[in-house]
């Protein structure tokens, strides 16, 4: 079903209103993860369309019981291209998320990823989770490739019902050096350390401002509409 959203239903769709332009490439084989920035819903489809191989993401669980038309259609694409759901927070609840992409990992697929762990409410670069970085420590031989997107605000804009017509750019980086911390797999500091630097990669290819905090829950309420700004 991936291929054929990809190729025969939604993918020309995306094509056709993104025009994504494409810097650099993705290795054609081996197992690999995809660490983006996150700017809007439709960041996911795409990177799904522009890029040449199948990404499996791992999407908040909300996406696939979200209500409403929109959320109702991107819960389809969600299961219909086998995304893993995951719980946000920072309890351990993601867990089972992160063993299901290093399943995707020893299976020799690619695990997408936005570090961020939400769209950013501001247009700009927020620190990253180190989940990202706890399954990449754990599969060395894993290859990790930041990626940076530009031009979907433009196209998917807050409280839009549709799409406007636009042209995005991704950025792809190259590999990502994760040796130094190797030796350290299971150490919550390195995770960080890693982490950090991954973004500063991922902030010089979506050249987006970089704040080293994560976003609050009024600047995502914001975002989502859920209420009104303090200038309102």
């Amino acid at each position: 079903m991936y291929w054929v959203l990809k190729w025969l239903v939604l993918g020309p769709v995306v094509w056709l209103v993104t025009r994504p332009a494409v810097r650099g490439r993705l290795p054609r084989r081996g197992p690999l993860i995809v660490a983006c920035n996150h700017l809007t819903e439709i960041d996911s489809l795409v990177l799904g369309a522009a890029l040449s191989r199948r990404l499996t993401f791992v999407a908040k669980s909300e996406y696939f019981g979200k209500g409403g038309l929109r959320g109702r259609f991107y819960g389809i694409v969600c299961r219909a291209t086998g995304q893993i759901p995951i719980e946000r927070g920072g309890d351990g609840r993601g867990d089972a998320g992160l063993e299901a992409a290093r399943r995707i990992l020893d299976a020799g697929q690619v695990w997408a990823i936005y570090p961020e762990g939400t769209r950013s409410p501001d247009g700009q670069l927020h620190r990253g989770r180190t989940g990202v970085m706890r399954v990449a420590l754990s599969r060395p031989h894993v290859t990790v490739v930041p990626v940076g997107i530009q031009g979907t605000t433009e196209i998917d804009q807050p409280q839009q019902r549709f799409w406007r017509p636009g042209r995005v750019r991704i950025a792809i980086g190259k590999p990502f050096d994760v040796t130094r911390w190797t030796s350290q797999a299971e150490d919550p500091a390195a995770w960080r350390e890693a982490t950090d630097e991954l973004m500063r990669e991922i902030q010089a290819l979506s050249e987006q401002q970089y704040v080293d905090r994560y976003p609050t829950d009024e600047e995502i309420a914001r975002r989502d509409g859920r209420e009104k700004s303090p200038s309102a």
